[in-house]
C-alpha cells in the first residue's frame, strides 16, 4: 500500500474514523480465513482507537520514556516545576507510571483510568501561585514511565503497554548511552511510523562541553535518521536548568494547543497495521472465480463418480427394454416382461414413474454402483485443480483457505450426487407415439395370424367330424386362412426386424439426452458444493483487500 508522510498536516477525525470502520470491514472478511494470530495487531489497534477517541479529546498524553539514568524523572520534575512526591518520581525500581495533570484531574481520570495509572500515582499541576503561568499547558497529561531497560522484566512489559497507548512520546536520552543499541533496535526504529508523534532529547547537556554539543546533536540526528525517524524533532535539555527546557516546553505547548496528537497516533497506529496486512491482500482479486476448464474437469469428474455413464446406459438399455415390449410380437411380450428393467434395478424413476409420482420416489436412494478408487482419485484432483486454479498467484494464507473451502463440503457430495440422480428427469416417463403406433400393427398382423389359424383350425374340426368341408376363398394357389396364418407371422416378424434399428437409434438418443441431463444436474451439485464455497472465499479476499485500500487511504 501507499505510504505518505504527513508531517504537520492534520488528521481528520472523520477520515480517521472511517480508516477504522474500513480495517474492521478487513477483519470481518478475513475472519476465519488468515490465522487469528497473523490479525491480533489489527484488532488490538481497532479496539484501542475505538476506545481512545471514546474518551476525551481535549487531553493528550505524553510519556517520557527513556533508559535507566537518563534523568527521565528530573525532566518530570523540571517540566511540573514542582518536587513531586520523591516516591513516585524517584523511583529507581517501581514498575509503575506516574502522571502530571495540567488543568483539572477530574476531565482526565477516565483517560487515566484506560492507561492504567493509579490515582495515588496522579498529580495536578494547579497552583493559586502560577497565575496564567501553566494555562498553555492545561490538556497535558505527562506520563513518567520506568526505565525500558530495568533488570525486572515487569518493568520492560508496563512500558511496551504504555507505549501502545499514550498520544506522544519524548525519547530521553543522554550524552554516554545515546547511541545505545538497545534503543535504536527495540524502540525508536519501531516507532518510524509514528515520527510525528515522536520527539528526542538530548538531556544532561551540561554534561558536554559547549564545543562538543553540537557534534553529539549531529550524531544523534544521523543515528535517527537510520531509524527512520528523519524529521524527528530534537531538542537538548537541561533539567537542572529552566532555561534548558524551553524547546521542549514549546513544543509541549504547540502539541498540547493543537489537539492533534492522539488522531496522529492513531492514524500511525492504523498506517502500521496496514502496512503489516498489505502482504495478506497483495494480489488483484481473481476477476471471475474459477475458470471454465477447471469448473469443466470438476463436472467429469462428479459425473463419474455419480454413475453417469452406468446410468446413461442403463436409460438406453431401459429405453430398448421397453421399446421391444411395446412394440414387439404380442405373444412373446409377456416373456419380455419377466426380464428386469434396467433403470429398476438402479431404483430410478421405472414406467410407473414419472410426473404423478410421489415426490419420495424421486428422491429416494439409489443402486447407482459405488465409485471406484480411480473415480475418487480423478474426483479429488479435478478438486485441487479447482483450488489450485482459482487461487493461482494470491498470497498465503489464501491458496490454503480457497482448498479448504472447495473441499468443505466433499462428505456431502456422495449424497447429494446420489439425489441429483435420483430426481433428474431422465424422458422416461412417457411412451412414444410411434410405439403406440407400431405396437398397434403388431396387434393387427397377429389377430390376423390368429384369424387364419382359428379359420383353419375349424376346418380341421369339420373334417375330422365328418361333416362337410370349408370352401376357402383362395389367393391365387394359396387359401386365405394359410395366407392369414403366415402373413401374419412374416409380418410380424418383419415388423419387429425393421423397428429395431429405430428402437437402437432411439435408445442411443435417449442415452445422449439423459446423459446430458445427469451432466447438468451433478454440475449443480459441483457449484453448490464446490464452486460456490471457492467464489465465497475469493469474494471475501476482494472485500478484505478493497476495505484494506480505503483504511490506507488518508
Amino acid at each position: 500500500m501507499r505510504e505518505a508522510i504527513r508531517g504537520d498536516q492534520r488528521v481528520d477525525a472523520d477520515a480517521l474514523v472511517d480508516r477504522l470502520a474500513a480495517v474492521r470491514r478487513f477483519l470481518d472478511a478475513v475472519d476465519g480465513q488468515v490465522p487469528d494470530a497473523q490479525l491480533v495487531a489489527a484488532h488490538t489497534v481497532v479496539e484501542r482507537a475505538g476506545t481512545r477517541l471514546e474518551l476525551s479529546r481535549d487531553h493528550t498524553v505524553v510519556a517520557l520514556a527513556g533508559a535507566t539514568g537518563s534523568g527521565k524523572s528530573s525532566l518530570f520534575n523540571a517540566l511540573a516545576r514542582l518536587d513531586l512526591s520523591p516516591v513516585g518520581v524517584r523511583r529507581p525500581t517501581t514498575g509503575v507510571a506516574h502522571a502530571c495533570v495540567w488543568g483539572q484531574l477530574d476531565g482526565a481520570n477516565r483517560l487515566l483510568d484506560w492507561v492504567g495509572v493509579l490515582p495515588r500515582h496522579r498529580f495536578v499541576r494547579e497552583s493559586a501561585l502560577d497565575a496564567d503561568d501553566e494555562t498553555d499547558l492545561h490538556g497535558l497529561v505527562l506520563l513518567d514511565l520506568p526505565d525500558f531497560d530495568s533488570v525486572q522484566r515487569s518493568h520492560r512489559l508496563e512500558v511496551d503497554r504504555l507505549l501502545g497507548l499514550v498520544d506522544l512520546v519524548v525519547w530521553v536520552v543522554d550524552p554516554q548511552k545515546y547511541a545505545d543499541r538497545v534503543i535504536h533496535t527495540s524502540y525508536l526504529r519501531e516507532f518510524h511510523r509514528h515520527k510525528d508523534v515522536t520527539l528526542v532529547v538530548l538531556n544532561q547537556a551540561d554534561r558536554l562541553p559547549p564545543a562538543e554539543l553540537p557534534r553529539v546533536l549531529d550524531d544523534l540526528r544521523r543515528l535517527l535518521d537510520a531509524d527512520g525517524l528523519a524529521g524527528v524533532p530534537l531538542h537538548a535539555t537541561v533539567a537542572v536548568d529552566p532555561a534548558g527546557l524551553t524547546a521542549l516546553r514549546e513544543a509541549l505547548e504547540r502539541t498540547v494547543a493543537e489537539r492533534q496528537a492522539a488522531l496522529r497516533r492513531l492514524s500511525g497506529d492504523v498506517d502500521t497495521v496496514v502496512a503489516g496486512l498489505d502482504e495478506l491482500v497483495s494480489a488483484d482479486a481473481p476477476a471471475t472465480g474459477p475458470d471454465e476448464a477447471a469448473g469443466r474437469e470438476l463436472t467429469r469428474a462428479l459425473a463419474g463418480a455419480a454413475g453417469v455413464p452406468a446410468v446413461a446406459d442403463a436409460v438406453r438399455g431401459a429405453y430398448r427394454h421397453r421399446a421391444v415390449g411395446s412394440t414387439g410380437w404380442p405373444l412373446v411380450r409377456a416373456w419380455r416382461k419377466l426380464r428386469p428393467d434396467p433403470l429398476r434395478r438402479l431404483h430410478l424413476p421405472g414406467p410407473a414413474a414419472g410426473a404423478d409420482a410421489p415426490e419420495e420416489s424421486l428422491v429416494a436412494a439409489t443402486s447407482v454402483p459405488d465409485p471406484t478408487a480411480a473415480q475418487r482419485s480423478a474426483l479429488g484432483l479435478a478438486i485441487r485443480s479447482v483450488a489450485d486454479r482459482s487461487s493461482a498467484g494470491l498470497p498465503a494464507p489464501w491458496p490454503g483457505a480457497v482448498t479448504t473451502a472447495a473441499r468443505s463440503r466433499l462428505g456431502d457430495l456422495p449424497d447429494a450426487l446420489d439425489r441429483a440422480v435420483a430426481g433428474t428427469d431422465l424422458g422416461m416417463d412417457r411412451r412414444p407415439v410411434w410405439w403406440r403406433l407400431v405396437g398397434g400393427l403388431q396387434w393387427l398382423v397377429t389377430l390376423a395370424a390368429l384369424a387364419g389359424l382359428l379359420w383353419l383350425a375349424a376346418g380341421y374340426a369339420l373334417r375330422a367330424l365328418g361333416l362337410p368341408a370349408l370352401d376357402y376363398p383362395r389367393v391365387g394357389e394359396v387359401p386365405l386362412p394359410t395366407v392369414l396364418l403366415l402373413g401374419g407371422l412374416l409380418a410380424g416378424l418383419l415388423v419387429a426386424a425393421l423397428a429395431r434399428p429405430v428402437i437402437g437409434w432411439a435408445a442411443g438418443r435417449a442415452r445422449r439426452r439423459a446423459e446430458k441431463r445427469l451432466t447438468g444436474a451433478v454440475a449443480t451439485v459441483g457449484e453448490e458444493h464446490v464452486l460456490d464455497p471457492v467464489r465465497a472465499v475469493l469474494a471475501r479476499y476482494g472485500r478484505a483487500r478493497e476495505a484494506l485500500r480505503e483504511a490506507a487511504r488518508r
